[in-house]
């Protein structure tokens, strides 16, 4: 029987945890590990310093060590594991990422992953340290930097919005104009999803979001009209676009968790619904969101660039972009 791959999961003691057993040190890291399954993880050697596992679990741990957590590696669902490059100098790579590529290792994905693809094609030293990132099902341009240099420049242009972003998206129903959205964010609390964001007061903890939304055509989708909007967000909120669009009653198509009751996610999310039949419901595998260009001073030379990613074949399938865009704002 073949022996299956393993994952490192590295968990650094910090000085809140110094002197704790290690069952509850690994119980404090990860509170969704039942204590019968850290146990078992002790006692198979699976948790580990750089001398060797640690089998007892009364050990005490102490800050500044680094304790090991070794799982095995889950089978992951496929994706798309490539990335284009549209510009690459030495101190600035901006690619164009493929919707279903994560960004980040996960729960489901390791190996699957930008990161993880990044290190196969350019080697495990490469450098490059994304300035932001995407969700996994969001195509479009992502930019980074060099580890320690160029990196630091632009996460902090990024946290200053001095970073220019324009997104488009395939939406529910007719768009007829211009439409400003200034809804503050945080965590959903009427929400079973942990992930999930919503439209919270600034008064019980939201913190500002503001997009500008600009109706480019409209089109049919499965019978029903759908618009290809062009966004423009003046905040970066985790999953802003998506969140603000279904406040306004124009969800993306494709949108998983903001497009329709959220029932059918957490169906997904524990096991009791295949995902391809989720997609089948909503007709795509995909959220129709892309990051199609973004303007930045370069790192190095100050110099404004700008960048762009093609619109996909698969979302030019549902609503063809408009050859004359230069008037959207």
């Amino acid at each position: 029987m073949r022996e299956p791959d393993w994952i490192p999961i590295p968990l650094p003691v910090d000085e809140t945890l110094d002197g704790y057993r290690l069952d509850r040190f690994i119980h404090a890291r990860i509170p969704r590990l039942s204590r019968t399954a850290i146990q078992r993880f002790i006692a198979g050697g699976q948790v580990r310093r750089p001398s060797g596992p640690l089998l007892r679990a009364s050990t005490r741990v102490h800050a500044g060590e680094v304790v090991t957590l070794m799982r095995p590696a889950p089978k992951e669902p496929p994706v798309p594991l490539r990335y284009d490059v549209l510009h690459q100098d030495d101190a600035l790579m901006v690619v164009d990422k493929p919707a279903g590529l994560p960004v980040h290792p996960s729960a489901s994905y390791h190996r699957h992953t930008l990161t993880a693809v990044m290190r196969t094609r350019l080697g495990a030293d490469h450098g490059w340290q994304m300035a932001h990132r995407l969700d996994r099902e969001t195509s479009g341009v992502m930019v980074f930097g060099r580890k320690g240099a160029s990196s630091g420049v632009l996460k902090r242009a990024f946290a200053a919005r001095e970073v220019e972003k324009r997104y488009l998206a395939i939406v529910h129903g007719t768009v007829c104009d211009s439409i400003d959205i200034d809804a503050p964010l945080a965590s959903d609390p009427a929400s079973e999803v942990r992930v999930k964001m919503g439209v919270v007061p600034l008064v019980a903890g939201g913190a500002v979001a503001q997009t500008r939304v600009v109706p480019l055509r409209t089109a049919t989708f499965r019978g029903e009209p759908v618009t290809l909007v062009s966004l423009r967000p003046r905040t970066g909120r985790q999953h802003q676009l998506r969140i603000h669009l279904a406040h306004i009653g124009h969800g993306i198509v494709g949108d998983k968790l903001y497009g329709l009751d959220e029932r059918w996610f957490i169906e997904v999310v524990e096991d009791r619904l295949p995902m391809a039949d989720l997609d089948a419901h909503l007709g795509l595998p995909r959220q129709a969101l892309h990051a199609a260009s973004l303007a930045i001073d370069h790192p190095a030379t100050g110099e404004r660039v700008c960048f762009e990613a093609a619109w996909p074949p698969m979302l030019a399938d549902i609503v063809p972009l408009p050859r004359d865009q230069s008037s959207v704002t």
